[in-house]
């Protein structure tokens, strides 16, 4: 343990002397103002806080750092005292105590020196030789983990597997070396080795508990390389102490038994992890798989529609005989489900307007059985088939489609012809959006790799750690709770990808202009993504001009709306309501020429509100 606490003390010596010695800098940038970063910690418990506040006091925090420094100075020096399990203690604690008030300038090394204070700590105080034992594999298996974890998730990314990586990071500002890189361009076999080496040496670095532990050396040797070179290049230097620390932990683990220096080591932990292990994974699957369960059941009253490529729609409606006004279609976007409609479908069920919901295939309880790869054209005919099958002959529609819902929603109106009474974008996608955004071309790589980590996660189980998205809490409580268990599955995850690939390949073909349609048109727009991206406006306004100039044409920003609480936030959803209703009331059953005024009527209460451009 003596290796373990000298090397911890090391990274807690210089992030504590570098803290102390640039106080002055740290108070002038105010980044890591507590008054403001307490707010993260509202929902704790008043004691908890009050600790909190106490250590982030300049004069405690001071105290504090200057005791770590001492602390750690101490336990530089020779001896096998337990006065060093206090003072490894009191760095761990310390430490854990600080990093609340301190979150901007500490990294990756303070959390794991921290870890192994704590637990170091513990072991040298412990009774018995058994809770030091179980508390020395605990460390060792931490230090498996962060490179394991580390190198798979790696292995995620496209950058990773094509070896592109290191060249990538080492042109950056943060963490670049104008030398290395360079070097990278001039020899791209010897960097691509590199990144397969660091892949191999994290991805397979618990091997070095085969063969008895003569793998140990080895791989623990490549390992502090590793660590030197980060410091050097990148400027990471206490990640060398901070993760060395724990390799005499993984050193003295991976030992024979029979070997003179760790005879008698009691081996309990790992055999009661494993076993934890198992039953974890066998509750995750069973969790898993009553979710997929009640994800896939289709609502009470729905039916099913099965289209041209066999897929079979599963379809929610209010359609009966007894209005002749248009059918309002709602098509949700890509990783959403109808749900996001529901405050709209809400305000809309006791009226007179009829409405149809569904989910495209591969969402919820649709079922894809189409054969062969996806493109975007299999959700329009999906949706034209839709329209056929379940919307009375003679009954125009209205298509209100959110984000990618949207553009499907136009293509398919054009297939639709005079059956379509309007088309209603939400925040919709554009087919030009790749290569007119430099924003959103730059992003769309990590979008897809984005949902790709989230499909693979939840495909392994871990749906029950996922937190809730802002965009589901702020659903109606009656289907909020379906919501987040179709968030949790890797099902609406799955069919983004599939989606978000067919994106792609079609997006970036399209060289305009979009096709002319004779219907009216209500484009309703983020003000946050219009704020954060102005091609997207402009975009929006495509397509408004892309209907015809003797229908009704709308163009509303609903400001400070973002891309999904448009629908999901209740504030501004009754602004889209409030809208959509106008244009609704505005549209149905007008014949072209007619020219509406813009909508009027009282403004729901909150904290929304909307800029309207009638453009004709």
């Amino acid at each position: 343990m003596g290796a373990s606490e000298r090397l911890a003390a090391a990274t807690s010596l210089l992030s504590s002397v570098e803290h102390l010695a640039r106080r002055r800098e740290h108070q002038s940038s105010r980044l890591n103002e507590w008054a403001i970063s307490r707010d993260a910690y509202a929902r704790y418990g008043r004691p908890f806080r009050k600790l909190l506040d106490l250590a982030s006091d300049e004069r405690s925090n001071r105290a504090l750092h200057a005791g770590r420094v001492a602390a750690s100075a101490a336990l530089m020096l020779p001896g096998n005292g337990r006065w060093r399990g206090a003072a490894t203690l009191y760095l761990g604690v310390s430490g854990a105590l600080l990093y609340p008030g301190e979150r901007y300038g500490t990294d990756g090394s303070d959390q794991a020196s921290t870890m192994v204070q704590t637990v170091t700590g513990l072991a040298r105080l412990a009774p018995s030789s058994r809770t030091q034992d179980a508390l020395i594999w605990y460390v060792a298996l931490q230090g498996n983990l962060s490179y394991l974890i580390s190198g798979w998730v790696k292995l995620l990314g496209p950058e990773w597997r094509s070896g592109a990586a290191l060249a990538g990071v080492m042109r950056t500002r943060t963490y670049g070396h104008e030398g290395v890189w360079k070097l990278t361009r001039r020899y791209p076999r010897s960097a691509r080795a590199v990144v397969y080496g660091v892949l191999g040496l994290e991805c397979l670095f618990p091997v070095l508990y085969l063969k008895g532990g003569r793998l140990t050396r080895p791989v623990l040797s490549g390992a502090v390389l590793f660590h030197v070179a980060n410091g050097y290049v990148m400027g990471l230097g206490r990640f060398l102490p901070a993760f060395a620390a724990m390799h005499p932990m993984v050193a003295y683990t991976s030992a024979p038994r029979s070997h003179p220096a760790v005879a008698g080591r009691d081996d309990t932990m790992p055999a009661a992890v494993a076993l934890l292990a198992a039953g974890g994974a066998a509750v995750l699957g069973t969790v898993a798989l009553a979710r997929r369960l009640r994800v896939t059941d289709a609502p009470y009253g729905g039916t099913v529609v099965t289209t041209r490529h066999g897929n079979e729609l599963s379809v929610q409606s209010t359609l009966d005989g007894r209005s002749t006004d248009p059918v309002v279609v709602f098509v949700h976007g890509l990783g959403a489900c109808p749900a996001y409609f529901a405050w709209i479908v809400r305000a809309l069920g006791g009226g007179e307007r009829q409405w149809l919901l569904y989910n495209r295939a591969g969402y919820g309880a649709s079922r894809r059985r189409a054969v062969g790869g996806y493109t975007l054209e299999e959700s329009v005919d999906d949706l034209v088939d839709l329209v056929d099958a379940a919307v009375p002959e003679g009954r125009q529609v209205v298509l209100m489609g959110h984000s990618l819902g949207g553009e499907i929603s136009r293509r398919a109106a054009v297939r639709l012809g005079s059956r379509v009474n309007s088309v209603v974008y939400v925040d919709s996608s554009h087919p030009g959006q790749l290569n007119r955004s430099a924003q959103q071309g730059a992003t769309a790589p990590r979008i897809g790799e984005g949902l790709r980590s989230m499909a693979i996660s939840l495909r392994l189980g871990f749906g029950a750690l996922m937190q809730t998205p802002e965009s589901v809490v702020n659903l109606p409580e009656p289907v909020r709770d379906k919501v987040r268990t179709e968030f949790a599955d890797s099902r609406v995850w799955t069919a983004a990808v599939r989606e978000w690939k067919g994106v792609e390949q079609d997006f970036p073909s399209f060289t305009g202009p979009l096709d002319a349609l004779d219907t009216h048109a209500l484009v309703l727009s983020a003000q946050r993504t219009v704020d954060r991206d102005p091609q997207h406006l402009l975009m929006h306004q495509d397509l408004a001009d892309a209907h015809s100039e003797d229908r009704t044409v709308r163009n509303v920003v609903i400001e400070g709306a973002d891309h999904d609480g448009i629908l999901t936030d209740p504030q501004y959803a009754a602004e889209t309501l409030r809208h959509l209703l106008a244009f609704l009331a505005d549209t149905a059953g007008r014949e072209p020429g007619a020219r509406p005024g813009p909508p009027t009527g009282p403004r729901p209460s909150g904290r929304s509100a909307a800029s309207e451009e009638e453009n004709r």
